[in-house]
């Protein structure tokens, strides 16, 4: 935004003239101000420079001018020892003018030292506080949420975590937004080549603006063309904390209340957290649930296209009078019955997410009674495809990341038309497609569909399945932790009670 011109004069010339410019671009900001000041004991003249919606007045009328009118004040060494604020620093670089000033810091000028800047942190802090979680939300457990502060964010896991091994790294990524990024990991546990494989992505972006972790998420991807996501992004900083633990990396954007996890796995995308707050039975039961509602809501409605166009011969008789009965009024082919029927439901949902809360409800529930009853009584549609995709709509909604959920919504169409095309042939060819791509697919060059592929069986006691915590001493293997162990077997043993 600013620029700085050389000038081939002497040294000062060319400092002078780089400052002047740099106060020249600033001015035209009708919220940058300047203040003259003169201290009346050392008649020490001093300026102070600053964005006025971006600092709070109350630090600098509370804290910096008291301490800079009412004490001696000669030079910057000063500072650190008359104003109550941590964060001063005195710099002859001109090039951090621009940064400091629009990240809330109030710089300090004097006439005696053209040549050095102090930079006074004053930055107004405002966002909305800790809440609970709105996607991620569960009955039991923690009710906490990340928020777009980082600092609040690095507060929460540090606060599970309070340990020296976690590190955090931080960037600066954007040519015009300069968002702070960190990067997050348990030093001495977690494998290097993902610390390393991280930060090398992260050191690596160069794109203007990052306004949330979604931008990192799309930027760093190890496939960007892919549909699935491959760093699963929470909410819930528990759950951060406990893949920390684990050995995985994660990376937060101020700015955004997600944080990004990685590597990551198929599997993890349908485990909600929560399944560690149930006993491990409950738990692994939800799980199979979320599975076969997922598998369900894909390939329902491909299977009854396939069936009505090219195998009449797999519906058992009594099924066959029904659907015959359903659809004997029916002027359209399964193909386009079922296309509109889901384009309808696609409507509807981005309908309801798009108006405000209450209208959004009601548009889904009376939208679709109304539309769903009125294209059955109008021959548009039969009222077995009906309940057919309702239910599938409904299993989509059992995914527990968001992400995943909208790419559960975009396979459907693929397995339609390859159902319309070759009927059951054809969702086999689209199954193999898929698989093909998922055999393919990595996070930060992990396997994508471990522990499936590469078959590891001590990782399967928490996949689709939730082994008991003292069945599970040992950490993910694809993780390549430097400590494999989380705890001593016999130590996770049941001991028996005294009177035993």
């Amino acid at each position: 935004m600013f620029s700085i011109f050389k000038n081939k004069n002497s040294d000062k010339t060319k400092k002078k003239q780089s400052y002047e410019s740099i106060k020249s671009e600033i001015e035209k900001s009708a919220d940058y101000k300047q203040a003259f000041y003169q201290n009346p004991f050392t008649g020490v003249k001093f300026s102070l420079h600053f964005i006025t919606t971006l600092i709070d007045g109350k630090i600098l009328q509370e804290d910096v001018l008291p301490s800079l009118l009412s004490k001696d004040f000669h030079d910057f060494d000063d500072l650190k020892t008359l104003v109550p604020i941590v964060d001063i620093q005195v710099s002859k670089d001109e090039s951090q003018i621009e940064q400091k000033l629009f990240n809330g810091y109030t710089m300090l000028t004097m006439d005696a030292s053209n040549r050095k800047f102090a930079f006074i942190a004053t930055k107004n802090e405002m966002g909305r506080k800790v809440s609970q979680p709105e996607v991620e939300f569960s009955v039991v457990g923690p009710k906490e949420a990340f928020v777009e502060s980082m600092s609040d964010n690095l507060n929460l896991l540090r606060k599970r975590i309070p340990i020296k091994e976690l590190t955090v790294e931080e960037f600066n990524i954007g040519s015009i937004t300069h968002t702070r990024v960190a990067l997050l990991y348990l030093d001495g546990l977690t494998d290097e080549a993902n610390v390393n494989t991280m930060r090398q992505r992260l050191q690596n972006v160069n794109f203007d603006q990052v306004m949330d972790s979604s931008f990192i998420e799309q930027l760093i991807a190890d496939n960007s063309l892919s549909p699935f996501p491959q760093l699963l992004d929470s909410e819930r900083p528990d759950r951060v904390a406990s893949v920390l633990v684990e050995g995985k990396v994660a990376v937060l954007v101020d700015g955004s209340p997600h944080a990004l996890i990685g590597p990551t796995t198929l599997v993890e995308f349908f485990n909600a957290y929560e399944d560690y707050f149930l006993n491990f039975l409950v738990a692994s039961f939800f799980r199979l649930v979320r599975v076969f509602a997922v598998a369900f809501s894909i390939l329902i409605t491909p299977i009854y296209v396939a069936a009505l166009t090219y195998h009449y011969e797999l519906i058992p008789k009594d099924l066959m009078a029904t659907l015959v009965t359903s659809r004997q009024e029916i002027p359209l082919p399964p193909i386009l019955e079922a296309l509109f029927l889901e384009l309808t439901i696609e409507l509807l949902r981005e309908a309801g997410a798009r108006l405000p809360t209450k209208v959004g409800q009601t548009i889904g529930i009376v939208g679709g009674i109304v539309i769903g009853t009125a294209s059955v009584e109008a021959g548009l549609t039969s009222n077995v495809l009906l309940i057919l995709v309702a239910l599938a709509a409904l299993a989509s909604f059992t995914t527990p990341v968001y992400r995943m959920g909208n790419t559960i919504r975009i396979l459907r169409f693929p397995f339609l038309l390859f159902a319309q095309l070759w009927g059951l042939l054809g969702i086999v060819f689209c199954f193999c497609f898929l698989m093909g791509h998922l055999l393919y697919l990595t996070s930060l060059g992990r396997p994508f569909l471990s522990p499936l592929y590469p078959p590891r069986l001590r990782d399967l006691k928490d996949a689709l399945i939730r082994f008991p915590f003292n069945k599970q001493a040992d950490r993910p293997q694809y993780l390549r932790t430097n400590k494999k162990d989380r705890f001593k077997f016999q130590e996770g043993k049941k001991k028996l009670d005294i009177d035993e």
